[in-house]
């Protein structure tokens, strides 16, 4: 008990290492739909309803977004649709807390609104503010989906036309009179000659309603957040949705579903370090993607139009693949220790490279003019990288090493606990299942550990750090390549010289070396003689 105790607080220490590390953050940029458009400018942009609110920037007045959500009110209204009318959209972009001291507000707000509008061609308002503890700089930009025309669009009536309390265009007279043959309040009549529509604006621009482009514009920002920042440990990176992890979901404050959110974040953590772990198993990402989309992303389109929107049935379907994900893991690493052990007993080396046979120098006859020997080559920082970063692998290795054992254990006391019988199973039962349910939190912590090995040393992920490391591996044995063969074509005669030259000295003694051994037999014989 004392050692395991002992193990755990090694774990922790580990564990708190691993928080410390520098590691690159994935950048916060969320959009949303906004059925207030002039509402909420002037929510982002008060002074009165924002406590730390630096700048405000326009790209045009503020009339402009009146006509525009009237615009769209009335094309919600003629298209018939349900539901709430989409006025205008935003972006919520966070930015590195050293901006504050680095970049005037108005001037990077400026910059940051420009940019968009450049790109997109559309009118924006934008906002700078810090949240209340001043733990968050952050820019709100409210963006139209519509573009301003040159020139107004006007259609002209041919004939009378009739609208109903709606607004909606009917076809007779009769249809909006009431019963002693007056119009309804509320119906009106355009009369022939009459303009009965005017609009000032595009249509909708079908870019901003596509699943990609929030991640374009997170690409967009990302880089431009990243050319900005003056400390590498600052830059950012967009978290990939296809990737194999899954993103944890941020609690804003005050959030009623905080509690939800929270357990989802937990059962997130659990499928991301099982990934970790099964990346240092030598698990084949493809595998690991195949079952992200069969048990993850599958089920959930399943779920939902099963049961409807339930997110309580996500911790659910996330356990389960862990669960699968988890045996896998299992199965590859038996089958890599029976494969050793086989090897080792049968005492097979595994296939070298052969041997180059070295280039035959050419007669002096052949070469008047002796070739300038090239300069020997020169490791790259990626290949000199490399013993590092196998330091790394192999502390990897071994934790998932620790984690492998333990869950072995944890298995026999299941077959344990599972196999027994009659008295047995009443008087036993909890006493294995207590063990099995401490030896689970503790291969749990491991399993942590595992994950805060890469993030100790400074990067997101195991992924992140394999991809690193097998690309300083393969830079690694390119240069000891053409190192070997410089040495064997311009350095292989100077070798052998010196080989000769040693042999040579152990052929033909120096007087030296005879006159010590002629002194160590001399001494010895006395020794003898006495």
């Amino acid at each position: 008990m004392h050692l395991r105790y002992r193990r755990f607080s090694s774990i922790r220490c580990h564990l708190q290492e691993g928080e410390q590390g520098t590691i690159q953050r994935h950048s916060f940029i969320r959009m949303s739909k906004l059925p207030d458009v002039r509402g909420r400018i002037t929510y982002i942009s008060s002074h009165a309803k924002q406590e730390n609110l630096y700048a405000v920037y326009e790209t045009t007045d503020r009339h402009y977004w009146t006509e525009i959500a009237k615009c769209n009110q009335q094309e919600f209204q003629k298209s018939g649709t349900e539901g709430k009318c989409i006025e205008a959209r935003e972006f919520i972009i966070a930015l590195p807390e050293s901006f504050t001291n680095l970049y005037e507000p108005g001037r990077l707000l400026q910059l940051f609104t420009d940019r968009f509008k450049e790109k997109y061609g559309v009118e924006c308002v934008s906002a700078l503010h810090h949240n209340k503890r001043k733990t968050n700089y952050h820019i709100h930009l409210v963006f139209s989906e519509r573009e301003m025309l040159p020139e107004p669009t006007e259609k002209t009536a041919t004939r009378n036309m009739f609208y109903d309390e709606q607004g909606k265009h009917v076809r007779t007279k009769k249809e909006i009179l009431d019963e002693n043959g007056n119009v309804r309040k509320g119906c009106k009549i355009v009369k022939k000659g009459e303009v009965y529509e005017r609009s000032l604006f595009t249509v909708k621009n079908r870019l901003f309603k596509q699943d990609d482009f929030v991640d374009e514009v997170k690409h967009f920002y990302t880089d431009l957040i990243n050319t900005l920042v003056k400390d590498d440990k600052e830059k950012q990176q967009v978290f990939d949705e296809n990737g194999l992890y899954l993103a944890t979901k941020k609690i804003g404050k005050n959030n009623p579903k905080e509690e939800q959110i929270q357990t989802d974040n937990e059962y997130r953590m659990r499928w991301n370090r099982e990934v970790d772990r099964a990346i240092v198993s030598g698990v084949a990402e493809t595998e690991i993607q195949q079952i992200k989309k069969e048990y993850i992303s599958d089920r959930i389109r399943e779920s939902v139009d099963v049961f409807g929107s339930q997110p309580e049935r996500l911790g659910t379907i996330l356990m389960s693949a862990v669960a699968v994900l988890a045996m896998l893991v299992s199965k590859v690493l038996q089958k890599a220790r029976e494969l050793s052990a086989k090897l080792f007993d049968t005492g097979q080396i595994p296939p070298q490279t052969p041997k180059q046979e070295p280039v035959p120098k050419p007669a002096e006859k052949e070469m008047p003019n002796k070739p300038k020997i090239p300069p020997k080559p020169v490791m790259s920082a990626e290949a000199a990288a490399y013993p590092k970063l196998f330091k790394i692998y192999k502390e990897l290795k071994r934790q998932n090493e620790i984690i492998f054992e333990a869950e072995k254990e944890r298995n026999a006391w299941e077959l344990e606990r599972d196999d027994l019988k009659g008295l047995a199973k009443f008087i036993k039962k909890g006493e294995v299942q207590s063990r099995i349910d401490r030896k689970n939190e503790e291969i749990d912590i491991l399993k942590i550990g595992l994950s805060g090995i890469a993030k100790r040393y400074g990067y997101q992920n195991v992924q992140e750090f394999y991809r690193i490391y097998y690309q300083s591996h393969s830079a690694y044995v390119a240069y000891r390549k053409q190192e070997a063969e410089w040495d064997k074509r311009y350095n292989g005669g100077n070798r052998k010289q010196n080989k000769e030259s040693v042999h040579e000295k152990l052929k033909n003694p120096s007087k030296k070396t005879m006159d010590y051994q002629h002194q160590r037999t001399v001494k010895s014989k006395d020794k003898g003689a006495r």
